[in-house]
């Protein structure tokens, strides 16, 4: 069964960059979407950034003018470049990816990134 595989997250302070990767297991088909979202303690589970096939990506306002998403279809893999971190961007990070091979997204495990001095 194809896992989605992320690194890249840690710790870093305010002001600072992390680039996070989001590499399949295997090739996926007819990849459509590829997305960042993130999930703070005792929050809801939200939209960080999209990407679709054909380039154009999409973010949530919190993030807009920080965060790229980028991807690499031949790898089957999603980046987001991280800048100018802030404490409220402390969460876990996950990948998510919608194929038409597929009947469900498929969701990687999740990195943690906490901003703190």
């Amino acid at each position: 069964q194809v896992q989605l595989v992320e690194s890249g997250g840690g710790l870093v302070q305010p002001g600072g960059s992390l680039r996070l990767s989001c590499a399949a297991s295997r090739y996926i088909l007819s990849i459509y979407r590829m997305g960042w979202y993130r999930q703070a303690p005792g929050k809801r589970r939200e939209l960080v950034a999209l990407i679709n096939s054909g380039g154009n990506s999409t973010y949530a306002d919190s993030v807009k003018g920080r965060f790229t998403i980028s991807r690499d279809g031949a790898k089957n893999t999603v980046y987001l470049q991280m800048n100018n971190l802030k404490p409220e961007d402390t969460a876990v990070y996950s990948c998510a990816v919608d194929s038409r091979s597929m009947r469900e997204t498929l969701w990687g495990q999740g990195t943690q990134v906490t901003v703190s001095s």
